[in-house]
């Protein structure tokens, strides 16, 4: 199991419409093999008047389904959020695997 993180910062004022918007495509990402589920945080201390920061930890069976992932669907994804909302929104990526687990 690995973590695909994607981290946004939304401008404010489209914060409900991204929002409405992000929800329906981690149900798109949901149906990708391999992508089981996801968790939405809010990053604490970094809102702001302008913007909200959200990460949402995509949880991939393996690294294989990630970069199939990357090949095939990655920049239609990608350009639906960037034909839609322009430069009101930046986002980031990285890829997280468990190193070591401690209880």
């Amino acid at each position: 199991m690995i973590i695909y993180e994607v981290n946004h910062e939304v401008a404010r004022e489209v914060e409900k419409e991204y929002s409405k918007w992000l929800s329906s495509h981690v149900q798109q990402m949901l149906t990708f093999d391999g992508f089981e589920s996801v968790d939405w945080y809010t990053r604490e201390g970094e809102d702001n008047e302008q913007t909200v920061h959200w990460s949402l930890h995509y949880h991939v069976q393996s690294i294989t389904h990630l970069i199939t992932y990357q090949e095939t669907y990655a920049e239609k994804m990608r350009a639906e959020g960037a034909d839609r909302f322009g430069n009101r929104y930046q986002t980031n990526r990285r890829i997280l695997t468990l190193y070591r687990h401690f209880d």
